[in-house]
């Protein structure tokens, strides 16, 4: 009976959050073990529980892109938690934001489903895109975040975005040096998650 529940303990696979984004959580332009997504890995394994970051992320994923491919990473990876990092691309080719918003809504609901925590992770436009669809994007987050009960991270890059120290030279993505901020930003929102009863990936 020993023999058993050792092999059942040591054969337990550790929680998994799962990370949907962009380039901003695809370590662009900077070595992968830099990016913040990296950088989380290292900080769940030293968690008791043991948990595990897999970052699915691409550079120039949609909204629409990673609600396609979202069922089969929750089918693959059965994760605990699903961190939600899309919509700056939406933003920049100027998307309606109805059909942002219904892609984000679909993509928590899929996740949710599953009895997958969720922490939606929102962006900010640069000032020449306008106040009106600054805003409307800054709402859609805000609004997810209330209708379906889910966390929220505000910004992403708060306290970086407005720092060219802390940017790269195209002004969109964070260097290596910014990207522990990156994660303390969103390790305010995500431990809670992790501090939950533990239970088994997909259950």
């Amino acid at each position: 009976m020993l023999f058993g529940w050792l092999g059942t303990a040591q054969a337990a696979t550790p929680n998994t959050v799962l990370v949907l984004g962009d380039s901003l959580s695809a370590a662009h332009n900077i070595p992968v073990e830099s990016g913040w997504v990296h950088l989380l890995d290292a900080r769940l394994s030293t968690m008791v529980p043991k948990w595990t970051a897999v970052n699915a992320s691409i550079s120039g994923e949609t909204s629409l892109s990673g609600r396609n491919r979202l069922p089969t990473l929750l089918k693959k990876y059965r994760p605990a938690v699903l961190v939600l990092e899309l919509g700056a691309n939406d933003g920049l080719r100027g998307l309606p934001l109805p059909a942002l918003r219904a892609n984000l809504d679909a993509m928590i609901a899929a996740a949710q489903q599953a009895k997958v925590r969720v922490l939606l992770v929102g962006i900010e436009l640069p000032v020449n895109y306008g106040p009106q669809y600054r805003d409307g994007l800054r709402a859609i987050y805000a609004e997810l975040a209330h209708s379906r009960g889910t966390a929220l991270v505000p910004f992403l890059l708060e306290g970086i975005a407005l720092d060219p120290a802390k940017m790269q030279a195209d002004g969109m993505h964070p260097v290596a040096a910014a990207q522990p901020q990156v994660l303390d930003t969103v390790w305010q929102q995500l431990e809670p998650l992790l501090r939950r009863e533990a239970k088994p990936n997909g259950l």
